[in-house]
């Protein structure tokens, strides 16, 4: 009797372990989440952070990348929870990429007017 337990609780553990690998391999990826994370990126881009952030932009689309990479491989919880940290980390690179992009390019026009008013008051003080 104490055969047939034994071989009982072997097979009784081998079932569960087949049904935990079972599990975790069905973790969906998070798809929402790598769509915000391109969003995210894709508006940087449009924002010329190419030109005024290129290393957080390129920090931003590295994490994506790397994201895509782990989505890509085995769906583990592991994965999942490593892709979901970087793509967040990736939205949030980017984000401020291109707001950092868009306060740089306010400043430049800024200066503009600047320059322009100053060449006004000079002219305006030549001719008097």
């Amino acid at each position: 009797m104490s055969n047939y337990m034994s071989i009982l609780g072997a097979v009784g553990i081998a079932g569960i372990a087949v049904a935990i690998t079972g599990c975790a391999g069905s973790v969906e990826p998070p798809t929402s989440q790598m769509r915000a994370a391109e969003s995210s990126v894709q508006q940087a881009v449009s924002s010329d952070a190419r030109n005024f952030e290129p290393v957080l932009l390129n920090q931003a689309q590295n994490k994506l990348a790397d994201a895509e990479e782990l989505i890509d491989d085995e769906m583990s919880e592991e994965n999942y929870q490593r892709a979901l940290h970087l793509l967040e980390q990736a939205s949030v690179d980017a984000q401020l990429a291109g707001a950092r992009a868009e306060t740089a390019k306010a400043r430049q026009a800024v200066e503009e007017i600047n320059r322009n008013i100053e060449s006004l008051r000079q002219r305006m003080n030549g001719s008097q």
